[in-house]
């Protein structure tokens, strides 16, 4: 490594600057969510890595869009369709189903038969087993005749504004408890058409809004119920136990164990933390799990709970493994046992059989690509790791299938991850639309169409950036394949997990139900050393003649924005001829004096100064936009009038409503790792402020330093703390059932 102006040796400690938690709700103080949320077991830098920050002023000064425009359906409006028809497919399959959801079902209102089964945990003893049951199979989905390009399913209006009257009714109420007016139409979002009633009988449901804290839903109650509020009142139990649960879906967890949840209600002043999950549940706002531990070295154990036989004397009462008892939200529970059945599915879909054409195609590739074929002529599901170089093995197993006549599709999660794997010679050819984006797949707006069932009309799917699934897409995306067809998902594993809750493809890494083949192409040059050695664990020195990686120290975080401005503006494009809008600057989190809104407002300044007319931006400003939560697209302001902002992203034109703008559009010269993970720039500005020490990980260095092409500047102010997080904090962990789920129907692969 080349650097300014010290050595490489002094300067390779550095790490991501302190993460903020979710937006604090309009009107309401911003607090560091590094001491909000460090008693809290469900904090993890997911949340607010990925949801847009709000300018401060309207997206622009034109009316309402005109009618015509209005009855189109944007592209963000169509992905949302599709995930509530999915949705709601998921739960017309479960209910379907005879028996309990397995390895843990609802408890319909029985606390009290959770709290037996949690002390009978507790004590060692066999829990009740009228709250736990084993189902009956799933039925299958009969084979349909596929009908190519259906027009895309008429979705309702995604986001209908509350009525204005309701809106004006919430204001009030939030102005006698003295909140700010302004969630009056956020609070009527979320309640619906009686706001006004249910948040003056409840007022903790202010906890629905986004950015609300408790504290502050305390407050507010505090002003409305007078001398009637307390804290072990019990719609705050239940509120602050809703609350919890969605915050550590924010965090990556499915689920949570009971003592963490107890524990965390404990924290947040409820008295009777029992009692309050007991009311959640009873009223059907989470669901209770009790899923099998397996212990090392024993032979996996199916989650107990259910029935016995008339014949049995309880003789296996004392054979029973140990248990964990989970409370989860509703949406994530189903997703995920949907999930499971799904791959189920696909994996005993297929026939363990090699024909000969399968065969003549490995035959005529090499190494982990012959390797790869090999395996997906025999299998249903496939998983297959390696880095950015890697991905020419998927490109070749899609030019092999579709030789052989089969309808092959390869799925990236971003515009850019399509371009990555075009520009491969086995994949270059797109005239038949079978290179496409995730949600462009999952909405229609990509691909091969559905058939009558509702079912993707292909052979093979090829899903890359796999670490990236969350547990809904993942749900729907499955749920999505016909009977028969193969599923390969392909990643790099040491990236950082997916933003929305879940980690889908490192479960099923672990499950180890399918057959795994690991890529034996490593990445070239300088940087692809670099990043490799992170990846196990180690910062090693590299040789970086043509100057691909540079260290560049600084002091403290007003030079680090200074020296990341003039590296963006100056040296790069004079250096290695990359223009600043080919250069990507990561920083660990959107607040701080290095966050990306610090950097974002810094680097407009430089590079595109402007009144910023338009909500804050103006035409030629980057931008990050989110058409949904979790998922972030790069693109450019073109303008701004009666319809709303003009962007361009990834080539498409995209027009934000201006009511959206500020939940949906941030400035995009820099980004955090995982608004940033799926796409990759010719130059790379990682900026690691003194005040990011701490949450530092190896994913986060890893995925950072791997979005550069060809150039890479650090900008470290960390000193030691690199090294060492590099070689010593792994990813946090997250509390899912997916490995549990997949145990109780697929057998382990040999």
């Amino acid at each position: 490594m080349s650097t300014e102006p010290e050595p490489p040796s002094a300067t390779e400690n550095t790490g991501p600057g302190t993460p903020d938690d979710a937006p604090p709700a309009a009107g309401t103080p911003e607090t560091d969510s590094a001491a909000a949320t460090a008693e809290d077991p469900t904090s993890e830098p997911t949340a607010d890595e990925t949801s847009p920050e709000p300018p401060a002023a309207d997206a622009t000064d034109a009316e309402s869009a005109a009618d015509e425009s209005a009855r189109k359906l944007s592209e963000a409006e169509a992905e949302l369709a599709a995930q509530k028809l999915e949705r709601e497919r998921i739960e017309r399959r479960k209910a379907e189903k005879q028996g309990p959801i397995p390895a843990g079902t609802k408890l319909s209102g029985k606390a009290a038969d959770l709290l037996a089964a949690v002390r009978a945990v507790e004590s060692g003893e066999k829990p009740t087993a009228t709250v736990f049951a084993d189902p009956e199979p799933a039925p299958r989905r009969a084979a349909a005749e596929p009908v190519r390009r259906p027009q895309p399913v008429a979705a309702e209006p995604t986001a209908t504004a509350p009525a204005p009257e309701t809106v004006e009714a919430v204001r009030q109420v939030l102005a006698g408890g003295g909140a700010p007016e302004a969630l009056a139409a956020q609070v009527a979002a979320a309640l619906g058409e009686g706001a006004a009633e249910e948040l003056g009988e409840d007022p903790w449901q202010l906890l629905r809004v986004p950015g609300v804290r408790p504290e502050q839903a305390d407050g507010f109650a505090r002003a409305l119920l007078g001398a009637e509020c307390a804290p072990d009142d019990e719609r705050r139990g239940r509120a602050v136990t809703v609350w919890l649960l969605e915050q550590a879906a924010l965090a990556g967890h499915t689920a949570l164990e009971l003592p963490a949840l107890t524990a965390a209600l404990a924290q947040r002043g409820v008295p009777d933390a029992d009692a309050a999950v007991q009311s959640t549940l009873a009223e059907g706002e989470a669901l209770a799990f009790q899923d099998a531990v397996e212990e090392p070295g024993a032979a996996p154990v199916m989650a107990t709970g259910h029935e016995e036989s008339e014949d049995s004397d309880g003789s296996d009462e004392e054979e029973a493994g140990p248990v964990r008892v989970l409370v989860g939200l509703e949406r994530y529970a189903l997703a995920e046992e949907s999930l499971a059945d799904g791959l189920a599915r696909v994996v005993n879909s297929v026939a363990k059989e090699t024909s000969t054409p399968w065969e003549s195609a490995a035959a005529s590739a090499s190494g982990s690509t012959a390797e790869l074929i090999r395996a997906v002529a025999g299998h249903g599901l496939v998983l297959h790791t390696g880095g950015e170089a890697a991905r020419a093995e998927p490109a070749a197993l899609l030019a092999a299938a579709r030789s052989l006549g089969l309808r092959a599709v390869a799925a990236c999660h971003t515009p850019d991850g399509r371009r990555r794997l075009a520009a491969h010679p086995d994949a270059a050819d797109d005239a038949d639309g079978f290179l496409v984006t995730l949600p462009g797949l999952l909405s229609g707006a990509e691909g091969p169409g559905r058939d009558t069932e509702g079912a993707f009309v292909l052979d093979l799917l090829i899903l890359l950036d796999a670490p990236q699934l969350d547990v809904e897409t993942a749900a729907m995306l499955v749920e999505s394949l016909p009977d028969g067809a193969r599923l390969v998902l392909s990643g790099d594993p040491a990236l950082l997990w997916s933003a929305g809750p879940g980690r889908v493809f490192a479960d099923l890494l672990a499950a180890r139900v399918c057959p795994q083949v690991a890529s034996r192409t490593p990445d070239p040059g300088p940087l692809g050393e670099l990043v490799s050695g992170v990846g196990i664990g180690e910062l090693n020195q590299v040789e970086a003649p043509g100057k691909e990686i540079v260290i560049v120290p600084v002091r403290d975080a007003g030079e680090a924005v200074h020296r990341t401005v003039q590296l963006v503006a100056d040296s790069v494009p004079r250096a290695f001829g990359i223009p600043a809008e080919q250069t990507v600057v990561v920083t660990p989190g959107h607040g701080g004096a290095a966050g990306t809104r610090a950097l974002n407002a810094a680097l407009k300044e430089r590079l595109n100064p402007g009144p910023g007319r338009f909500g804050g931006f103006d035409p030629g400003d980057r931008i990050a936009y989110s058409p949904v939560p979790g998922r972030t697209v790069p693109g450019q302001v073109v303008t701004a009038d009666a319809q709303g902002l003009h962007l361009s992203c990834a080539g498409a034109t995209v027009v934000v409503p201006k009511e959206r703008v500020e939940q949906s559009v941030r400035h995009g010269w820099a980004l955090t790792a995982h608004q940033a993970a799926g796409s990759r720039w010719p130059a790379a500005v990682v900026v690691l402020p003194g005040d990011a020490a701490q949450v530092l990980s190896r994913p986060w260095v890893y995925t950072a330093f791997s979005r550069a092409e060809r150039h890479l500047s650090v900008v470290h102010g960390v000193e030691q703390a690199l090294a060492g997080a590099v070689a010593e904090v792994t990813a946090k962990p997250r509390t899912t059932r997916l490995p549990v789920l997949l145990r109780t129907q697929v057998p382990a692969a040999g």
